[in-house]
């Protein structure tokens, strides 16, 4: 349907969805069954120059957030491999050198893809607690440049994609900037890591890392040992400059400060792993919901057969799926909307949206695609079709650009600390609405967000406690439950927006139901903390789940329309060998 497809896309679909769209059902990246995780590595690297070769302006794709992110929700279906290594070389390493002072540095190299771009930040002994890393760059004031070296082996990078497969390759390298002794806080220093034929270069040390279950990349450890850079090897802007000869000035006074200014990126790149979680979550939905309508098994008497989606039990939960996943993609619209027009003191609460964001849409892909993989049976375990390998993939989402456990506790610790104000009450008394009201259900996750708020405050305050780090272990409970509320809110606030707005009256009452579905399965989880708050009554708290049951009915004759309204490409769903009817699909379920 139109209007489902507008609601879910906008208004720029064609020009920024489409050629991804048809580019990644084509023929090129189809499934290739039985390669190695060697082969599958190379291919990917193979795909990015084709993807490549598309982008009529590299620099225009890195700089616009809509079409950077529009390009990860469709390549994660087609090969989650060629997704993770474009994100990196798109995003992180160009992006890095674009939001830099060097406007007359020549990227045409990267631009055209004759040399790679990788990113190196993380280190063995240092992830979460990134501005602890111990790599150095030394200037040298005898040659005007720095010495790269890895001190120890905690502080090799860990995992980024520095083998020798897809060919030369360049790195920006997180590094402690190090000037007579002193250390001016984390930047970033373009680093040569192969020859024209793909050799690592003298005093570059890469190991090729076990395979992981997540996208088949050529992970490594990589260590530098005294490569030398020259001076335009720094990436500099107001957050830190170097002249030739030593002096170094900065705007900003704190080192911690200038390295988040330096891996700024990675905010972007949250945004990105969202977007990517979000495409092969639909891709997911579109698969299981096409199968349980092709899919025929018993029914209830004798000799009956019908569809799988004609049982409750099968179809329910795709249908909660749907809600969540229609609500997941919303709440990211809004998220690049907020990041992209965000004025500059704005940005801290856009940069927390991003991250609740990311946090809260990669753990619903894997809730979401777990359900798909599970309603499709033995099926949704052959990687040709599409969901089992995407889903073991959207575990790397869920810990690359901050692991979203870790973003969540600064992001809580920000709405207790900072001034954030939860939503004020419903003027009007609980037990006089109803739990079909779609304001009273907004109301009521705000209540949550509002109640769990305040329990984390007072755990913070609380007397008896005399280390800050048992004070903030008694508060992180309530705190990381507050902001699973605060996202629970804001993802209902757009699913409603959206069907308020809708010009089609059929696509506002599904839109209507998925949001009603959506908000009242989270109150329904919480409705004990919603009665003991005086928030819900008794009688509310009983009609719960008779409302999720008719909320689900209404819904579930309406699955094709509401997951074709995706746009999966045909092309694509055809080549999934499950949903083939050509030869006949076997009968058993």
């Amino acid at each position: 349907m139109a209007s489902l497809r507008h609601a879910l896309y906008g208004s720029r679909a064609e020009q920024i969805h489409g050629p991804w769209k048809n580019l990644f059902s084509s023929p090129l990246f189809s499934f290739q069954e039985g390669l190695t995780h060697q082969e599958r590595a190379e291919l990917s690297y193979q795909r990015l120059r084709i993807v490549n070769e598309t982008i009529a302006d590299p620099r225009a794709l890195v700089t616009d957030a809509a079409a950077l992110t529009a390009l990860h929700e469709w390549v994660g279906a087609a090969d989650a491999g060629t997704g993770t290594i474009a994100s990196i070389h798109f995003n992180l390493f160009l992006g890095s050198l674009l939001d830099h002072d060097h406007a007359d540095r020549d990227l045409g190299s990267y631009f055209r893809m004759e040399r790679i771009g990788t990113f190196l930040c993380t280190e063995q002994a240092h992830g979460n607690d990134a501005p602890q890393l111990e790599t150095t760059a030394t200037f040298d004031r005898d040659t005007g440049g720095f010495v790269l070296t890895t001190p120890t082996r905690g502080a090799r990078k860990w995992m980024p994609n520095t083998s020798s497969v897809g060919g030369p390759k360049d790195a920006l390298v997180a590094a402690r900037l190090m000037i007579d002794g002193k250390n001016e806080g984390v930047f970033l220093f373009l680093t040569p890591l192969t020859d024209a034929k793909g050799r690592h270069l003298p005093g570059v040390e890469v190991e090729l890392l076990p395979e992981t279950a997540s996208s088949p990349v050529d992970h490594c450890a990589t260590s530098f040992h005294g490569v030398r850079l020259p001076l335009a090897a720094l990436l500099q802007a107001d957050h830190g400059r170097l002249s030739p000869d030593g002096t170094f000035t900065s705007i900003l006074g704190s080192p911690r400060k200038r390295f988040l200014r330096s891996i700024g990126r990675v905010t972007m790149g949250k945004l990105c792993m969202s977007a990517s979680s979000l495409g092969v979550t639909r891709h997911a939905m579109a698969v299981a919901v096409r199968h349980g309508h092709q899919r025929v098994t018993s029914g209830m008497t004798k000799k009956q057969r019908v569809p799988l989606m004609a049982h409750r039990s099968h179809h329910g939960p795709l249908i909660e799926a749907m809600a969540t996943t229609y609500a997941a993609t919303l709440l990211h619209r809004a998220a690049v909307r907020r990041w992209t027009e965000a004025m500059e003191t704005e940005r801290a609460d856009a940069e927390r949206l991003v991250a609740i964001t990311k946090g809260w849409v990669t753990w619903q892909a894997r809730q979401v695609m777990t359900q798909c993989r599970e309603r499709c049976g033995g099926h949704g375990l052959v990687l040709a079709n599409g969901i089992a390998g995407q889903l073991a993939a959207n575990e790397g989402t869920i810990t690359a650009e901050g692991d979203n456990l870790v973003i969540w506790i600064k992001a809580a610790g920000e709405m207790l600390l900072g001034g954030f104000t939860p939503q004020p009450p419903g003027e009007r008394a609980p037990a006089a609405r109803t739990v079909h009201d779609p304001v009273h259900l907004n109301d009521l996750l705000a209540d949550l967000e509002r109640i769990r708020h305040e329990q984390a405050r007072v755990r913070l305050r609380a007397r008896r406690v005399v280390s800050p780090m048992d004070r903030w272990n008694g508060a992180s409970g309530p705190a990381l439950s507050l902001v699973d509320a605060h996202v629970h809110w804001l993802a209902a606030r757009e699913l409603l927006a959206e069907a308020t707005q809708a010009g089609d009256p059929l696509a506002g009452r599904l839109l209507h139901d998925l949001h009603r579905l959506f908000a009242l399965r989270y109150v329904a989880a919480h409705s004990g903390e919603l009665l003991a708050y005086e928030r819900l009554t008794a009688e509310q708290v009983r009609a719960l789940p008779d409302a999720v049951e008719a909320a689900i009915a209404t819904l579930a004759p309406h699955a094709l329309i509401l997951s074709e309204a995706f746009a999966v490409p045909g092309e694509l769903l055809d080549d999934h060998p499950m949903l083939r009817t050509d030869p006949p699909v076997p009968l058993v379920a």
